[in-house]
């Protein structure tokens, strides 16, 4: 087939060495297995998944290949139907395994637990448990799969310490090391890629909440992270390969997609709670909680003791597009399990003037204020989600949030001049 030869001719198999600038540009040029460029996508028709386009062309991409998928329960169809159940089913593909992230391929885990290895009841397909593991471990788990090219398929949310995008990181560096062809399907940034926000990962912070230096909020989509990730951060290039959408464009939230929404997570019920997290997950490097156990997780933050003056302190800040109610509720898990605390609900009533980090920054900066419990986590894990050192220990020094904001943006420049080489929409 066409995509076939095309592809062949790109990469010479598994064996040819190209220069990093080569494979950029191939990358740059590769949509749903044509080999050619794409014009920017349409406003007019609706929007197609990575996964859609690579199946309206007959799977061409994948041609006499034996395909590994990286999903999660988001790798899904317009009809909600799953990506490897679809795939499974026809003849034209050669699926050979299933790559589990953090939560497990079929979400049966919560936060920081996976499935292990098992065979798919539904497909009878090899499942292999990928959490945790990088570098050559992970690496020897695609080669004992015995699949030829691994391709990724899973709904990012669009903050750096969300997981799936470090997932996306360390199998591009293992299907580097095992020799693997890697294809990403792409699909929304549901919080918009308009830009990129907050401050920038130092790599002496590294972990797996942030293995790379990208802003806090980096406002691009998986496709374009990869591309960012071959460019900048790898040894050397993966063959890599990656199917666009069409139909969307920087400035759409997730409901303008018209895809249904499945929560990449346990505790990521909503898009709404999507557009506040790249801020209000840094309540997770407290002794405040950041709402998990409720049905508003990163929208509800509270703790023992905390009353109203917090809610009118957030509220004197003047955060744009964001109001701030006090609230009172009882975690049915995590921090406060069956206890009543207070805090603040966030209602945000305009999402393109809403800045997640800066307010989650001022949420930081007035809790520390007005609540004489408040505590930073033992650990820093604090220091891990921010990237750095400087905004513990700032709020500790009594630095105000504009002083804060202030602080990381020079380095957000920088970033955002790099971000920009590697965007695939306008």
């Amino acid at each position: 087939m066409r995509g076939h030869v095309s592809r062949r001719r790109a990469f010479g198999g598994h064996r040819m060495k190209l220069s990093r600038r080569t494979l950029l540009a191939t990358t740059a040029a590769v949509a749903a297995g044509t080999g050619t460029a794409q014009a920017a996508p349409s406003r007019g028709g609706r929007l197609r998944t990575g996964f859609e386009r690579l199946a309206a062309d007959g799977y061409a991409l994948l041609d006499g290949e034996r395909v590994g998928v990286v999903t999660n329960p988001t790798g899904i169809t317009r009809d909600v139907r799953h990506i490897v159940d679809v795939m499974h089913a026809d003849d034209r593909v050669d699926l050979f395994a299933v790559f589990g992230p953090e939560h497990g391929f079929r979400g049966t885990a919560q936060a920081g637990g996976s499935e292990g290895r098992y065979d798919d009841p539904a497909t009878g397909l090899p499942v292999y448990d990928t959490y945790l593991k990088s570098g050559r471990p992970l690496a020897d788990v695609f080669t004992a799969s015995g699949v030829d090219t691994v391709v990724f398929d899973i709904q990012d949310v669009g903050a750096r310490f969300y997981t799936y995008i470090w997932t996306l990181y360390d199998c591009m560096e293992a299907a580097l090391l095992a020799g693997k062809r890697f294809v990403v399907l792409d699909r929304p940034n549901p919080v918009t890629g308009r830009a990129a926000l907050g401050p920038v990962l130092h790599e002496e912070f590294a972990t797996f909440v942030g293995r790379r230096p990208i802003a806090q909020a980096h406002g691009m989509t998986v496709a374009e992270l990869a591309r960012l990730f071959n460019g900048e951060f790898l040894t050397a290039p993966v063959p890599l390969e990656t199917v666009r959408m069409s139909g969307w464009r920087r400035s759409d939230f997730y409901d303008a997609s018209g895809l249904p929404w499945v929560p990449p997570s346990p505790n990521m019920p909503t898009p709404d709670t999507a557009l506040v997290y790249p801020g209000t997950c840094l309540f997770e490097g407290t002794n405040l909680s950041e709402g998990r156990g409720t049905t508003r997780p990163f929208e509800l933050l509270g703790a023992e003791g905390i009353d109203g003056r917090w809610a009118a302190a957030a509220g004197a800040e003047d955060l744009p597009g964001v109001r701030l109610r006090e609230a009172y509720f009882t975690p049915t898990f995590s921090k406060f399990q069956g206890r009543t605390v207070g805090g603040v609900q966030l209602h945000v009533h305009d999402r393109a003037a809403f800045d997640p980090v800066r307010t989650g920054i001022a949420l930081l900066v007035t809790a520390r204020r007005v609540w004489s419990g408040f505590a930073w986590r033992s650990d820093n894990w604090i220091d891990k989600l921010t990237g750095s050192a400087r905004v513990r220990t700032m709020i500790d020094a009594g630095a105000g949030t504009d002083a804060v904001v202030a602080a990381w943006q020079e380095e957000l420049a920088a970033f955002r001049r790099t971000r920009a080489q590697y965007l695939l929409y306008r």
